[in-house]
């Protein structure tokens, strides 16, 4: 097995991947597009795990500067692996090019969320060092095409 970059030839297989976690994808071409981008930021990586041509799994990462200090954090934004190659190293191996990625360019902290659902993700990052902040922290979300709320509060004024 390969610890390698994804590629957009891998859009059909990432979809399959994305579904199996619950994201079905609209298609491969706008798959292939988002793996195009990712590749074209310096600031993110997806890779993948490549066992002769089949993805075992996929982890996407980017890479974020502090505001409040000096240096960067990582974010693991995904991490797929599929059901039949569980408990098997994979998922520690696309961990380890995360981070490996994340220290390259100078990250002092990685993040990850994850669902309140899924016990065996909470165990998994728990095992591989990642500290629980459940009654510490909190994550609020809005979606921003959510045009209901209010005008733009920082509109120029002339």
């Amino acid at each position: 097995m390969q610890i390698r970059l994804a590629h957009t030839a891998d859009a059909a297989a990432v979809n399959e991947l994305l579904h199996q976690l619950g994201y079905p994808q609209d298609g491969t071409a706008t798959t292939a597009t988002r793996i195009q981008s990712w590749g074209d930021d310096p600031s993110s990586a997806a890779f993948v795990a490549d066992a002769d041509g089949d993805l075992l799994g996929i982890i996407a990462v980017h890479i974020c500067p502090f505001f409040e200090r000096t240096g960067s954090w990582g974010r693991i934004v995904a991490l797929i692996v599929t059901d039949q190659a569980r408990r098997q190293g994979v998922g520690c191996l696309l961990v380890t090019a995360a981070e490996s990625f994340a220290t390259s360019r100078g990250c002092v902290r990685m993040e990850v969320t994850s669902g309140d659902g899924r016990q065996d993700a909470h165990g998994f990052y728990r095992h591989h060092g990642y500290t629980d902040q459940t009654g510490r922290s909190s994550r609020f979300l809005r979606d921003l095409n959510d045009t209901s709320r209010h005008e733009d509060q920082f509109q120029t004024r002339t």
